[in-house]
């Protein structure tokens, strides 16, 4: 059973006013002992949200509902419980937006709906880029740091949306909509159904709704955040509970650093530990190469993940002081 401990609201629009230093505050507590919070008045417009959500919507029921729930169906008659295990109840597809987009190349999508998912995908952007401007500020790393430790080469990061059906599932107790992880990347904006939940975090050993609420944005905090922060703030294992009534909408856009840019912690963050008597340190990386690890242990502990790269590092250490 999930717990009922009141989940994070962040009202952005107290940001210009009086109240900013005490939204601050929240967003801080937020990030430091939640790894989640849920956004109001984030400057999209409502009206954009219905259409995306209509579209969306209507898109699963044409294209992919049919085809999703054959192949569940077939999966769960000829694999049993062993194959209830490693499946998601869940039908997506991806959208690409940095630095390549191929929206234009994704089939059965009509050319409305992709103007639309186009002007989102824009608005999630730059609301991106003002949420880590504002946790730059609250960690008291200089303006801009964290937008720029996602760039690589290129100078862009890498932006993409998973867009997710979670159907009616029959045997909610066999399979879970989506089973429990940390995402890779750097932060999560979700646009999640109103009416059907199923979203869980997992905080201080208990699962956690986090609550549907209509034309709010969710945002969680990846795994490259938790490494750039050494630890400040965390990501957080999450999950969907499969539902045998109602289907969930999930768009979720994840803000990630570029394939190639180096991911290691902020200097000033890690001198700020030392004054306070730690030592611990998160590991250095190329993203792309957390990506291949990560692929192959998604549902698995991120502890693990850390230490492997942790291990490089001394390795190399090692070598170059050999040679």
């Amino acid at each position: 059973m999930a717990s009922t401990l009141s989940f994070p609201i962040i009202d952005i629009g107290l940001l210009s006013g009086e109240e900013r230093p005490a939204a601050m505050d929240l967003l801080h507590d937020a990030c430091e002992n939640w790894g989640f919070f849920q956004v109001l008045d984030h400057g999209i417009s409502t009206e954009l949200m219905d259409e995306v959500e209509t579209m969306t919507k209507a898109q699963y029921k044409r294209v992919r509902e049919q085809r999703f729930l054959e192949f569940a169906s077939k999966t769960l008659q000829e694999g049993g419980d062993q194959a209830a295990e490693n499946l998601d109840w869940e039908s997506t597809f991806f959208v690409r937006h940095l630095p390549e987009p191929n929206i234009a190349e994704i089939p059965d999508l009509d050319d409305d709906y992709r103007r639309v998912m186009k002007r989102f995908a824009a608005e999630l952007e730059k609301l991106a880029e003002r949420l880590l401007g504002l946790l730059c500020e609250n960690l008291g790393l200089e303006k801009g740091y964290l937008a720029r430790a996602f760039r690589g080469s290129q100078g862009v990061p890498t932006f993409g949306t998973k867009v997710s059906s979670y159907p009616p599932c029959p045997r909610p107790d066999l399979v879970k909509g989506l089973r429990a992880h940390t995402d890779a990347g750097g932060i999560i904006l979700l646009f999640q159904d109103d009416r059907v939940g199923g979203l869980q975090l997992f905080k201080d050993g208990e699962w956690v709704d986090v609550p549907p609420t209509r034309h709010s944005i969710v945002v969680n905090l990846g795994d490259q955040l938790e490494v750039i922060t050494n630890g400040r703030y965390k990501s957080v294992l999450h999950r969907v509970v499969a539902q045998t009534d109602g289907n969930r909408m999930s768009i979720a856009s994840f803000y990630n650093p570029a394939s190639d840019a180096v991911i290691f912690p902020a200097p000033a963050l890690v001198a700020t530990e030392v004054e306070a008597g730690g030592s611990g340190t998160y590991p250095r990386f190329v993203f792309e190469d957390y990506m291949k690890l990560y692929v192959c242990h998604k549902f698995e502990d991120k502890e693990p993940r850390f230490e492997a790269f942790k291990s490089m590092e001394s390795e190399s250490a090692k070598l170059i002081a050999i040679a």
